[in-house]
């Protein structure tokens, strides 16, 4: 009988988002096994995730048709191994910071239902996969033009794409991986830093967004960018700046945002002779989790309310349509409340209402597809654990419809057409 072995497919370039199909092949028929799978981030940490299984009476294991017996995960979980990853350390999430290089992910099986310890059973096959941040083709090219500080993902071709700056929140730096993967999709994307990066400030104090217009005209004169116009995607902080960008700037006609205010948050907006001010805390509301996680959902000040009306960003100033992913159990702020608001004041405007998509049991970190969801982790700024909500196998379901909505909606108002799958894209459910 020949040797167990683990057989990952496709075999060859797999991007993150991408899911692949795990076996293993020449079992015995029935045999109990564990999979355990393990990942360590450039700065060392160790991420595993483990499940029991079943062979079949023909002594194969294919997790697209094996539901798991229990460990991490249970049921029919193809990339359980995964998303169910989780650190040895706490509160330690996973990013990707150098997507030049790929993520390696060991998959290892044994014999028995006992995936760890000395307790486990012996090692019967090992497997290392490994999932990139650019699709094959993709050009990462490094910005510094004038003050802007960012670093633009080009598809494969000759172009030109339709272009999209992407904005992360508030713990600052240059965060790349979206863009790189959304950009094996089709889609021109510029990652764009606005503080905690090489010379930007240090701290997020008074933001202008005269610097975020000089992103747009940066996009718009680049020979690979397809103009007249271009899309914007911001998560938490980022989302009500590409909120202020299309109420205020020129050349915006697609906008999403994934669990974004409504009003200006944490520090006032300067543009021209204009200053919106941010909308205010009351720390005294801040609770904290029975793990001494900080919760931050009920400290925000309600935009709604008169003192607070000047900090509410006029999104009925902008040009083109919005698309909101809002996770129902975010505990940063209230995300739901804010695409509302959003809608209604769209609406009273006489303008189109935006998307709205809610996930249930979704927390407020919504990664693409197959990231282990972030319900809690030490914030970059704060150095504190926060609690950010949501349920690992709903908020993991979550990240991969989203991935796709966001997908569909920039190809519609962005490129003019349905959503036809990119030959870097990923495979099954898109």
């Amino acid at each position: 009988m020949a040797a167990p072995r683990v057989v990952v497919e496709p075999a060859g370039r797999v991007c993150w988002d991408e899911p692949v199909r795990i076996a293993v092949r020449g079992l015995a028929p029935e045999q109990p096994v564990a999979l355990r799978a393990s990942l360590r981030d450039e700065k060392g940490a160790l991420f595993r995730a483990h499940a029991r299984y079943r062979a079949d009476a023909r002594g194969q294991l294919d997790l697209q048709r094996a539901p798991a017996l229990g460990g991490s995960f249970s049921g029919l979980e193809p990339m359980g191994l995964l998303w169910a990853l989780q650190p040895d350390k706490p509160f330690w999430r996973l990013v990707k910071r150098d997507v030049q290089t790929p993520f390696a992910l060991e998959l290892e099986v044994l014999d028995g239902h006992e995936p760890a310890g000395p307790d486990g059973g012996r090692v019967l096959a090992r497997a290392v996969h490994e999932r990139h941040f650019m699709a094959a083709g993709v050009r990462r090219v490094p910005v510094r033009e004038g003050r802007v500080r960012a670093t633009l993902f080009l598809p494969p071709g000759e172009g030109p794409f339709a272009g999209i700056i992407d904005l992360f929140g508030s713990g600052g730096g240059l965060c790349e991986y979206r863009a790189s993967l959304l950009a094996g999709h089709g889609f021109a994307v510029l990652a764009l830093a606005y503080f905690r990066y090489e010379d930007t400030p240090e701290y997020l104090s008074d933001v202008s967004l005269d610097y975020f217009e000089e992103a747009v005209g940066f996009m718009l004169q680049h020979p690979k960018v397809k103009g007249p116009t271009i899309g914007l995607l911001g998560f938490s902080k980022g989302g009500d700046l590409c909120l202020s960008m299309a109420a205020f700037l020129k050349d915006i006609t697609a906008t999403v945002l994934i669990n974004s205010c409504v009003a200006n948050t944490i520090v006032p907006l300067h543009y021209k002779d204009m200053i919106i001010p941010d909308l205010g805390t009351d720390p005294s509301r801040q609770k904290n989790t029975k793990s001494g996680l900080l919760d931050f959902v009920d400290i925000w000040n309600n935009p709604m309310e008169e003192p607070n009306h000047q900090s509410l960003i006029p999104v009925e100033k902008a040009q083109g349509p919005f698309l909101f992913i809002v996770g129902m159990d975010d505990h940063n702020w209230k995300s739901a409340f804010y695409a509302q608001i959003a809608s209604e004041r769209l609406h009273a405007h006489g303008k189109d209402r935006p998307q709205i998509v809610y996930y249930p049991e979704t927390g407020h970190c919504i990664d693409p597809p197959y990231f282990p969801p972030c319900t809690a982790s030490v914030h970059a700024v704060l150095g504190e654990a926060v609690f950010y909500g949501g349920e690992l196998k709903a908020h993991s379901r979550a990240q991969e419809d989203a991935w796709l909505q966001i997908q569909i909606f920039f190809q519609k108002h962005l490129y003019g057409k349905k959503y036809v799958k990119h030959p870097g894209a990923s495979g099954s459910r898109l």
